[in-house]
């Protein structure tokens, strides 16, 4: 089996978030990304503002993500359930958990689908803060997750099967 590598920071920061896409997937730590901002405003298809991250000159600001494995032959379900080449692109970054080096790949907004007007739902906000509170980031920046700005999606079907993972 080979494996792959991925670095999550917005919704799949939720184990059952991510088990529901890629159900091999296992935890190895936590990652603190320096010099990196966390905001939502990624374009998905149905407007709603989605988790990106930026670099910024501010080395004082960070961004926590979650380093996970998985079976790379489950990628392509991960890559779809993303948008992959639809509003995000792949790159691969640098990362060290307990003095092991890593090369996992990340989604990157790609600056089509960047809009600073975006607000995410409710129930998305929520996947990450749950994220954000299951791996005990510091209080700090789960209270900045806490905060953003978000609203109700109109559509139940989709908000009560989302909201229904995190019960």
């Amino acid at each position: 089996m080979q494996i792959h590598h991925c670095l999550a920071y917005g919704s799949n920061l939720h184990p059952l978030r991510l088990r529901k896409r890629v159900s091999t997937a296992n935890l190895i730590g936590i990652v603190e990304m320096q010099g990196y901002q966390l905001a939502f405003h990624k374009r998905s298809t149905d407007e709603l503002g989605k988790c990106l991250i930026y670099k910024t000159p501010k080395l004082e600001s960070s961004v926590y993500g979650v380093l996970y494995e998985f079976d790379f032959e489950q990628k392509k379900s991960l890559d779809d359930a993303e948008g992959l080449g639809n509003g995000y692109q792949e790159e691969v970054m640098r990362v060290e958990v307990d003095g092991t080096v890593y090369l996992p790949t990340i989604y990157i907004a790609q600056d089509s689908h960047i809009n600073p007007t975006l607000t995410p739902f409710h129930w998305y906000k929520n996947f990450v803060l749950a994220g954000a509170s299951y791996h005990g980031f510091p209080l700090d920046y789960i209270e900045t997750i806490r905060t953003t700005p978000s609203k109700q999606d109109l559509k139940d079907a989709r908000r009560i099967k989302n909201e229904k993972l995190l019960i």
